[in-house]
């Protein structure tokens, strides 16, 4: 986790097993697992789909949320104390409490589908007032034997300079975690805001799957 402060991006090998990866990316197509499928053209968000879960959780969602949240929760809670932020509660029980009492009670993990030509605009995962600062997304599929292009790509936008731009190619079953808005960056002024987006570059050939895990849940 110490990419985090350093580069603004985790990698974590090996999170999901390739049967693993294979059982949710067979979910895609079973309408009963989700609550909402998002078409990525009708909203100019790019091309592909996406489809968020409905509650309860595939167990392998619900178990990689639980045991990843307390971990980077207290990444969080050091990130709050630099900017003046609000802090979080040290289990996603908490979490999930405090977002129901803000309205907040749809689930917000989802799966991603990106054939030929899919790519995803830069964007950021903010649903509702109450935002949890960290997010993962976990590769499904085999680069460059399942799909080809399909990077996954990070824009940071520094102040008073130019954005820098992070490419990651992440195997089946690894993880990058990341900023869903923003990270602290010390200054000669202390810490500052570094705004982050994220998207998908073209996929070439193939077909592109990812798990992604937002921790808040949605109005």
């Amino acid at each position: 986790m110490q990419d985090l402060d350093r580069t603004g991006l985790a990698h974590l090998p090996g999170l999901l097993g390739a049967d693993e990866c294979a059982e949710l990316t067979a979910m895609f197509d079973d309408d009963a697992r989700f609550r909402s499928t998002i078409t990525m053209a009708r909203h100019s968000f790019g091309e592909g789909s996406y489809r968020y879960f409905a509650n309860p959780l595939p167990d392998i969602v619900s178990r990689l949320r639980r045991e990843m949240y307390p971990p980077l929760a207290a990444v969080a809670n050091g990130w709050a104390q630099r900017l003046g932020e609000r802090t979080f509660p040290p289990t996603l029980d908490g979490l999930t409490a405090e977002c129901a009492a803000a309205g907040q009670t749809r689930p917000t993990p989802l799966l991603l589908r990106y054939g030929p030509g899919g790519h995803n605009r830069l964007h950021q995962d903010v649903y509702g007032d109450l935002t949890f600062p960290l997010q993962l997304l976990v590769m499904l599929d085999r680069p460059d034997v399942d799909f080809t292009g399909g990077e996954s790509v990070f824009v940071e936008q520094i102040p008073r300079q130019q954005s820098r731009p992070v490419v990651a190619r992440p195997g089946q079953g690894d993880a990058i975690v990341f900023p869903v808005r923003h990270r602290p960056v010390r200054g000669s002024r202390g810490y500052h805001r570094v705004q982050l987006r994220h998207g998908v570059a073209e996929v070439r050939s193939g077909t592109r799957h990812v798990l992604g895990i937002i921790f808040h849940d949605a109005p």
